[in-house]
């Protein structure tokens, strides 16, 4: 009998990537009403904006878009064949805008370049560095980021290449954020909010504590996991993690920003990442907290919107507005720190 040629993909290993190589990712998606009804199944998500067309409207938009995390997660799930299904860990983000609303009924893409390579000294594992897009059926760029990973090396004979760190902004100012078109929150209703505070309420460096917390189950995270199309060995697999499966970063991403509800209901629309950092792994049973610091305000040209950036902090029970140690590193009980713009009505 012959022998059947490999059909298979085990993935990219660090040896793959070359600065320039374009990598288009497979299975664009449509997305609809279902990913916004999982989503807030999976998250306590209840921000107005993406829970009702008639609030939405009221606001200057067409309708109710799908959540801005929901779309990053559909974008961020396309790449992870092509970039992350070796990875040890996803280390940080920069440079992220959300530019066109994600609306049911469109399909999204995604397509990555590598804008940096760097082998860690162990020789076993590298970094690599990718600018993202996700596009829709209009070929309409719809948001954009980058975000660098620790990835395997397959062959540890394979010479390490030339290494290139590219330079990264560390946050993004007001003026590189993109209103969508017609967003006015000039008659915003704040009884259906669900809070009165408005953007002149909040106070640079500002801290607010969320108060509430949510356990992470296993079945929970896997589901939201497949629903992003995400096929990362590390959050599925026992026998590649045996420590545990590794909840994907996004999944503490979108439950913090839920829980960030209380006390911030109305920063509706996420616009930037200025930068991001999964500071120490999650599993299934920690207890996610959050707490936000308020970084920065600016005024937009948006009838009635205000630009806030805040910093977003989840821990698994740990104190809050407590982030680094003496020696400057992250506290063991903080899971992710993440610097984000959002739009608030003034």
């Amino acid at each position: 009998m012959a022998q059947s040629q490999q059909k298979t993909n085990p993935g990219r290993f660090f040896e793959d990537y070359a600065v320039g190589d374009v990598l288009k990712h497979a299975v664009p998606r449509t997305v609809s009403g279902g990913e916004r009804a999982l989503y807030h199944a999976l998250y306590p998500a209840r921000h107005a904006l993406y829970s009702s067309d008639s609030f939405a409207q009221g606001c200057g938009l067409a309708s109710s878009p799908i959540d801005d995390l929901a779309a990053f997660h559909v974008v961020f799930g396309k790449t992870v064949p092509d970039v992350s299904l070796n990875a040890v860990a996803n280390l940080g983000y920069a440079e992220g805008r959300w530019l066109i609303p994600v609306y049911p009924g469109d399909t999204l893409r995604s397509e990555s370049e590598v804008i940096g390579v760097k082998q860690n000294s162990n020789g076993k594992t590298g970094v690599v560095y990718v600018r993202t897009r996700g596009l829709n059926q209009r070929d309409e760029v719809v948001m954009e980021y980058v975000r660098w990973v620790m990835v395997r090396k397959s062959d540890l004979d394979a010479p390490a290449p030339e290494p290139v760190v590219p330079e990264l902004k560390k946050g993004l100012d007001a003026a590189d954020l993109v209103i969508p078109e017609g967003l006015d929150f000039s008659a915003y209703d704040f009884d259906l909010a669900g809070e009165p505070h408005r953007w002149g309420d909040y106070e640079i460096g500002e801290q607010i504590d969320h108060v509430d917390g949510v356990t992470i189950e296993e079945a929970e995270h896997m589901m939201a996991t497949r629903l992003w199309q995400n096929t990362a060995k590390v959050h599925f697999d026992l026998s590649f993690r045996p420590d545990g499966r590794l909840i994907y970063g996004g999944h503490v991403i979108s439950m913090a920003r839920a829980l960030s509800f209380n006390g911030l209901a109305n920063a509706q629309m996420i616009v930037g990442l200025n930068g991001g950092a999964h500071a120490n792994p999650c599993f299934a049973g920690d207890t996610i907290k959050a707490w936000s610091e308020v970084l920065d305000k600016s005024e937009t040209a948006a009838p009635g919107v205000g630009a806030v950036r805040l910093r977003l902090v989840a821990t698994k029970g740990g104190a809050p507005f407590e982030l680094r140690g003496a020696d400057g590193k992250y506290l063991p009980d903080v899971l992710l720190d993440l610097d984000y713009w959002v739009l608030m009505p003034m």
